[in-house]
């Protein structure tokens, strides 16, 4: 892509106008997630020599592509506090998309998935797979479904200043937050399911096929955009129907 990153967010925010708020899903490139399974002297390295989460100068997830880590950077933009489940924003809802997020059920009520619905925004997905459709984190944080799994897990922050390692309580984001082994049949039955594809692509198939979207390309990347309180309300029903 000409002008690379810097170029996209220029398009977005050319796009949604002065108006429009531009957020995105950001992590944390240092995130010590798994450090509880880790070898003892890898974990005996982070917690005595890991710099703690700052929303200010951590870098956002690499894995996550590069769009986040330019809004992180764009003059302006805010972060929210989380140190896993932190998202950039940049417009004149940032501040109120990142404000107060939730240490524990981080992508539950009140986080900034919760705010993207009650805004009524939209979820676009730039040549991204559906496997990668993060606001059905928040459907499965939300859902009443019986069988969900939740992890625990620690985290450097700052706190007044200084570091703590605090422990966090949320879904099972890494592994999956429902069994869906159980019902891989009927994921791989669903309509226009590509190989390899899991959970988070049926759904999102699915919204689909009921007409919960629009899509088209850009350039070569095949884009697709969906209301967000729309695609969480069927993602919701989408979980209840097969684990409770």
């Amino acid at each position: 892509m000409v002008g690379g990153a810097t170029a996209v967010v220029g398009a977005l925010l050319d796009a949604l106008g002065p108006d429009g708020t531009l957020m995105a899903y950001a992590g944390w490139e240092e995130s010590p997630y798994h450090l509880d399974a880790w070898p003892v002297e890898w974990q005996r390295a982070y917690e005595a020599e890991l710099p703690p989460f700052d929303p200010t100068l951590s870098e956002a997830h690499r894995a996550y592509g590069w769009l986040p880590e330019r809004i992180r950077t764009w003059p302006g933009a805010r972060r929210s506090r989380h140190p896993e489940a932190n998202v950039v924003a940049l417009g004149p809802r940032a501040a109120w998309i990142t404000a107060d997020h939730p240490w524990d059920d981080a992508y539950g009520p009140g986080s900034p998935l919760a705010r993207l619905v009650e805004a009524d925004g939209q979820v676009l997905m730039l040549g991204a797979p559906l496997d990668t459709l993060t606001l059905l984190h928040h459907a499965e944080a939300t859902t009443g479904a019986p069988a969900k799994r939740r992890v625990v897990y620690r985290m450097p922050v700052l706190e007044e200043g200084r570091a703590v390692w605090r422990t966090f309580h949320d879904i099972d984001t890494g592994s999956g937050a429902f069994p869906y082994g159980d019902v891989q049949a009927d994921i791989d039955g669903t309509e226009g399911m590509q190989s390899g594809e899991g959970a988070f692509a049926a759904i999102a198939r699915s919204a689909l096929a009921a007409g919960i979207s629009r899509g088209g390309r850009v350039a070569h990347a095949e884009s697709f955009v969906f209301p967000a309180r729309e695609l969480h309300g069927f993602a919701v029903a989408w979980l209840e129907r097969r684990f409770g």
